[in-house]
């Protein structure tokens, strides 16, 4: 009775939170209610006022170095620029005597960073010093001008970013209080309020009489403020770019739009329920990184800061002023494109990081040798995940597993809600519901599935809960701005949070998942880290207070975007501490910032179950893997609201091709389980599903690649056709690895398709169920069904598949290997099949096989690049099918060694295939030959 009592004030609570089924704007910030915003954002161009100090500058091997002055109130800065590897330059502006210390990103980054020396000072005069930065290449320079402070880069011999071109850095020095004016309340951006505020102080956002400095409300909600006005802003123009994209998340285009006549888009991580599509509001996470494209180059920048942020995004004629004087230079006429941004936070430094690629692969390799790469997840992480809120007890769960098996539909993970638990206890179960949890899971086990439970961040005020005894009695929570402990309502109700920045909190955290303490659990019970902003039902903007405290003193409004980043990591050591670090964990998080990518997947949160938002899978999870985050993935068929049975296709069809593939739902929908619908519908839904299982090898290769050079499996057309223009602005489409092109329908009642062939006429195309051939780039209309996943193979490459049908991917690990080898207009094509034992980490000591294949001249050639590795499969090779052979051959032969033997082979004339059966070899063989005579 107290725990419905309590799910019902939860409910009632939510009901006045977000009084309808949609987003409500008031309870989230904008631009001009955020009075740091405001402030930077009103600033005239050139306004500044920042200058080098001439005879601070110093260089030396490792490292440029110069004073800065504030010269309207003589405040001093330090700034320092140093190499790193991979074409890499780090950038830090800081005070030079702080009133209190400003907060510095930590552990987001590598720790090891390893930085390269090769500065040399070119020039010098009274205006500006040329830098040469020795080991980049294509060479690169950096010029630095002195009144007012500009940082220029060029890369070849080109200006690509410009830092400060347009006057709007600003850094809000520490300072004692004095006078300052009233707290202001959320005044509308066009009220009279916010005009005079603006008119009064135009380009002075340094003043201490300014609203908003010392103390601010928002509705309820006050915000203390007690060290006073700490932001931070800086505009960089990218120099030659036609887009940028990325700082996700936002359900919006993958290309950034203008903000001139908008509010900027904004990270701060939130829990916002059932957003709003095409939208620049902030979402559950943020990643303060952009790329920008070029005809020529493509560069990064990572604009490092876990503080409220906001991004103005300009185009078109008026940003081409850096780019104009540049043509001026060297006689030329044409206009280079430009991008101009704008950059504000509400505290910490200037730290910076600007990658030079100069190809969009290369700013990947360089943002993943910062924040890391995603390591390879366990094999059965990539296949079908079943979930909703929730499955009631262990009956519902062995009667969805089995039903399952009735229709023969595929899957490996069943995931539980917050209603498996006792009472919203984390790390407990509801000993009524899930008396046995143990012997469910082992049950899922026996058939090669796993399951998943979630684990949220807040912790329920019992005193009879432990984790709850355990936090007060060792100081683990966070605290109010008064010292004590911070009280937020979320599930549970009253809810403490734990302190995740504190290191003895990171610790207590990661030993609850050894088997002895999350009693029920087993090494196949895997994690889910949701409502991780943090989510605070009633807090200001639906998450914790600004002046709430951290470990060592750091107010919450300089951390916040970082909380989830930290609870994941605690929960990704607690799997590698249960399991002797033996095991790979598997942990889904709704929360993120830089290098969240090396603990979890994440998901798009909780959408809904309309045609936009089907759409937005794409923009949202392509903006997600050029920022690191490349295991990603929504909620198919939406979180709320049902989905008719079209839709629910469409849905499946696209996620089958999308990193994290999950079906997930909100308590109140209908059940969607794919054993209720008809057989038409579920032969859909299942057909989808197998497509996705048998490229499985394929994904398995892609993450592997992905672990060790940075570039996502799921990329943006430009990844693969930078030259081709045209896909710069596409994200109805996306490239999965280099070989496959996925264009899925995404509108109601679509009987035609128009699928952009990316590339020049040297590129040829393979639809993977017709074989038919597409020779030219373009559009085309092309003709579907609901049974169609438009999917085509780019000639020149080779994809290993597995054909057979299992009901889950753990029982496909030695099943035997198809390679569709689809030709190019040379007739020759490359791939490769990366292979290990599935989970674990003995691929970190060498064992593995990586098989290279290459055709050209009529031979199939396969050979094992690790050979040595140690690693042994099964693993066979039963089918070659090869795609745009233009003639029957007349013979087929597989040569191993001294040994040539005769094979069976079928071709096609309509669809110029030619298959060739049971080569029979060991995919681990070290070096075979398959002959087309």
């Amino acid at each position: 009775m107290e725990e419905k009592a309590m799910f019902r004030a939860v409910i009632i609570l939510l009901s006045v939170v977000f009084p309808a089924m949609t987003v409500d704007h008031s309870k989230f910030k904008t631009c001009d209610q955020s009075s740091f915003c405001r402030r930077n954002r009103g600033m005239q161009k050139g306004m500044s006022g920042y200058e080098v100090i001439q005879d601070s500058l110093e260089v030396t091997d490792d490292a440029v170095r110069a004073m800065l002055i504030n010269t309207k109130n003589q405040v001093e800065f330090i700034l320092e620029i140093t190499a790193l590897d991979k074409n890499s330059l780090h950038l830090v502006i800081n005070e030079k005597n702080p009133l209190h210390p400003r907060y510095v990103v930590r552990d987001a980054l590598f720790e090891d960073l390893k930085t390269i020396k090769g500065f040399h000072l070119e020039s010098k005069n009274t205006e500006k010093a040329v830098v040469e930065m020795g080991n980049f290449h294509p060479a690169s320079k950096i010029e630095l001008k002195f009144k007012p402070f500009t940082l220029d880069l060029y890369s070849g011999g080109d200006l690509v970013i410009s830092t400060n071109s347009r006057g709007l850095f600003n850094i809000e020095h520490l300072r004692e209080k004095k006078n300052p004016a009233p707290a202001v309340d959320d005044a509308p951006a066009d009220s009279e309020e916010s005009n005079k505020m603006d008119s009064d102080h135009p380009g002075q956002p340094d003043e201490d009489d300014v609203p908003g400095m010392w103390e601010e409300h928002f509705q309820s909600h006050f915000d203390s403020k007690v060290r006073g006005p700490e932001s931070i802003s800086c505009d960089f123009s990218f120099i030659g770019a036609e887009e940028v994209y990325g700082i996700p998340e936002h359900a919006d285009n993958f290309a950034l739009k203008e903000t001139k006549s908008s509010d900027p888009y904004r990270l701060y991580n939130l829990d916002v329920f059932e957003y709003e599509s095409w939208s620049k509001m902030a979402l559950y996470g943020s990643i303060p990184f952009v790329v920008a494209v070029g005809e020529k180059r493509s560069v990064g920048l990572l604009w490092l800061n876990g503080a409220e942020t906001w991004i103005d995004v300009q185009k078109g004629p008026e940003t081409a002023v850096m780019s104009s004087i540049v043509n001026l230079m060297s006689g030329s006429n044409r206009r280079s494109p430009q991008v101009d941004t704008h950059w504000i936070s509400e505290s910490g430094v200037i730290d910076v990081y600007f990658l030079l690629g100069p190809g969009p692969k290369d700013v990947m390799s360089q943002y993943g040798a910062l924040s890391g790469n995603t390591p390879l997840p366990p094999h059965f992480a990539l296949g079908f995940h079943h979930s909703r809120w929730n499955y009631n007890d262990e009956n519902d769960v062995k009667s969805v597993d089995s039903r399952m098996d009735e229709v023969n539909f595929p899957y490996d993970f069943l995931w539980l809600d917050i209603e498996h638990t006792d009472g919203k206890k984390y790390f407990t179960w509801d000993a009524v519901k899930f008396p046995h949890p143990k012997d469910m899971i082992e049950n899922l086990v026996s058939k090669g599935r796993k399951m998943v439970t979630i684990i949220d961040p807040h912790i329920k005020k019992d005193n009879g809960y432990f984790v709850h005894a355990d936090a007060q009695a060792n100081d683990l929570y966070v605290k109010n701005k008064d010292g004590n402990e911070y009280d937020g309502w979320c599930w549970p109700g009253s809810s403490g949070y734990l302190d995740f920045f504190n290191p003895k909190v990171q610790e207590y955290w990661s030993q609850q998942f050894t088997l002895d303490k999350y009693q029920g659990s087993t090494l196949d019970l895997y994690t889910w880290n949701d409502m991780n902003e943090p989510s605070v039902f009633n807090g200001p903007e639906i998450t914790m207070t600004k002046d709430a405290k951290h470990f060592g003193g750091w107010e919450h409004r300089d951390v916040h975007n970082i909380y989830g980043f930290l609870h994941v990591k605690s929960s990704f050591d607690g799997h590698l501490l249960r399991s002797g670090g033996k095991r790979r964990p598997f942990i889904l998080t709704r929360a993120f910032f830089v290098g969240s990518q090396r603990y979890a997947a994440v998901w798009t949160g909780d959408n809904t179950a309309n045609w936009d938002q089907l759409k937005l899978t794409i923009p949202m999870c392509l903006s997600l893997s050029i920022s690191g985050i490349g295991f990603c993935g929504a909620d198919v068929g939406g979180f709320f609201q049902n989905p008719d049975e079209e839709l629910l296709i469409r849905w499946y069809q696209a996620g089958a091709f999308q990193p994290f593939f999950r079906v997930h739902s909100h308590i109140e929908t209908a059940r969607r389980e794919p054993y209720l619908y008809g057989d038409e519908t579920r032969g859909l839904l299942k057909k989808a599903v197998m497509q996705r299982y048998t490229f499985m090898p394929y994904w398995y290769t892609l993450f592997a690649e992905y672990e060790h050079t940075g570039v996502p499996p799921m990329r943006p057309l430009w990844m693969e056709f930078t030259a081709d223009g045209n896909t710069l602005k596409m994200d109805d489409q996306f490239m999965l690895g280099s070989a496959l092109l996925i264009a899925p329908v995404l509108d109601s009642r679509a009987s035609t398709i128009d699928i952009y062939f990316p590339g020049t006429d040297a590129e040829v195309w393979y639809d993977i169920d017709t074989f038919k051939k597409f020779a030219k780039p373009g559009f085309e209309l092309l003709g579907v069904t609901m049974a169609s996943i438009p999917v085509y193979q780019r000639g020149g490459t080779i994809v290993p598949r597995k054909m057979r049908a299992r009901r889950a991917t753990s029982l496909m690990l030695n099943d035997p290997i198809t390679l569709f080898v689809a030709l190019d207009k040379g007739m020759r094509a490359n791939g490769t099949l990366y292979m290990d034992e599935g989970d674990g980490y003995e691929y970190r000591n060498g064992k593995y096989a990586l098989i290279e294949f290459s055709y050209q001249n009529g031979v199939l050639n396969g050979r094992n690049a690790n050979p040595s590795g140690g690693f042994e499969s099964k693993t066979w090779l039963e089918r070659v099918v090869i795609l745009g052979m233009k003639a029957a051959p007349k013979s087929a032969s597989i040569v191993v060694g001294k040994i040539e033997e005769a094979l069976h082979f079928s071709y096609d004339i309509a669809s110029e295939s030619l298959t060739v059966r049971k080569p029979g070899i060991l995919m681990t063989t070290s070096n075979w030959n398959l002959i087309i005579g």
